[in-house]
């Protein structure tokens, strides 16, 4: 399947503002060098940023074609019930799935992929909850800081093709991928990551019919539930505007993974491998988790739709111990057990069936990746094998 990013429009509006490929365009024409410690070109005109503090090279900073908020974040979510998101959802259709203190929220990507970043208040914390097409990264971050609120924006410039956001207070950049700031005041700072999963609409509808679900009543006019991304899932894509390291070969740079970092051991869990044994159980970083995976989620990158996508599952990741005792799970007759028990358990890690019914996991904050994204960050990262 062929790549045709129509938001290759945002190429044509950067070089219409007078950049073109990341480089400034003088008026003869000629396109300058860039000297590696020079702040990404036109950054100084756009932000307040101290450009004197960084942890990477400005070079590995690129374009990705709108300025400065080009792509707008959402400040002040609407949310709708269950009931009014029925009408435009469709049931494969993914969400990205967040609940913090019984507060369970439902954040559709085809609200989130013309926006990628919304600020939030979920279970009286604040978070921002954000999305990069183009690494298909979903992560959930507490945007609270040494008692200090953020709100998050987007800076329009990518690094190994991932979204690179910046606080307003500071005017920091931040790597989406690892919540680690990068550039200006608070360099070397890093936030929270909370456990936030893509699952269909379907799934969490059925697990919390009393959640909210963010409105497309957002005060932009987007095309909310088309893909401008059609094809660019496919397992033989290149990622677009990646210029970064080569991946190893262990994976295909497009193949789909879900990642686990704890006490600094990272494992990447394959979907082609999670397809075929559906439950995991293993230890990362000492600890002792499961992932569960379930078909009936629609890919966003695929279709013309985000709902319309070919099915590609749902991964998501727990402790497996509750209680003191650690659980071991397989998966028999379309159902996920833990064989202390017998009791079912679903792909969000509640119990619905058996003497533990109604009991919960602790969910781990893992994140959704394109391999050539999670690897470009965490090359020492180990990947799971059957």
């Amino acid at each position: 399947m062929i790549f045709r990013p129509r938001k290759l429009y945002c190429l044509v509006l950067y070089s219409a503002l007078g950049f073109a490929q990341g480089l400034e365009v003088s008026s003869s024409g000629e396109k300058p060098s860039i000297v590696q410690d020079d702040p990404p070109p036109g950054a100084s005109r756009e932000f307040k940023t101290d450009f004197d503090k960084h942890s990477i090279p400005f070079s590995e900073i690129k374009s990705g074609g709108p300025p400065r908020d080009g792509i707008p974040a959402i400040d002040n979510p609407d949310f709708v019930s269950v009931e009014e998101a029925d009408e435009w959802l469709e049931p494969a259709e993914p969400v990205v799935f967040l609940s913090i203190n019984g507060d369970a929220r439902a954040y559709p990507l085809q609200i989130l992929m013309w926006h990628e970043i919304t600020n939030d208040v979920v279970g009286n914390v604040p978070v921002v909850v954000t999305f990069c097409p183009l690494c298909n990264t979903a992560i959930a971050f507490e945007r609270q800081l040494d008692g200090r609120v953020f709100e998050f924006g987007t800076t329009g410039r990518l690094r190994y093709s991932n979204l690179i956001m910046y606080d307003r207070q500071t005017e920091t950049w931040w790597q989406q991928a690892t919540g680690e700031a990068i550039v200006g005041e608070l360099t070397g700072s890093k936030l929270k990551v909370l456990p936030a999963v893509i699952t269909s609409w379907n799934d969490f509808k059925t697990s919390h019919p009393d959640g909210k679900i963010l409105s497309r009543d957002t005060g932009f006019d987007r095309d909310y539930g088309r893909n401008p991304y059609i094809g660019y899932d496919d397992i033989n894509q290149r990622p677009f505007l990646y210029d970064g390291p080569t991946t190893d070969g262990r994976l295909p740079p497009m193949a789909r993974v879900v990642t686990v970092e704890l006490n600094a051991e990272a494992v990447a869990y394959p979907y082609e491998a999670l397809e075929q044994v559906r439950v995991v159980n293993g230890t990362v970083g000492g600890k002792p988790i499961a992932v569960f995976w379930h078909s009936g989620t629609a890919s966003a990158l695929d279709a013309s739709t985000v709902g319309g996508g070919r099915d590609i599952g749902t991964a998501n990741t727990f402790l497996r111990e509750l209680d003191g005792r650690i659980y071991t799970f397989r998966h028999e007759d379309e159902r996920i057990v833990d064989i202390q028990t017998g009791s079912q358990w679903n792909v969000l890690g509640e119990a619905i069936g058996g003497t533990l019914a109604g009991q919960h996991l602790t969910p781990i904050a893992s994140i959704n990746h394109f391999w050539f994204s999670w690897a470009a960050f965490k090359p020492d990262t180990h990947v799971y094998k059957p």
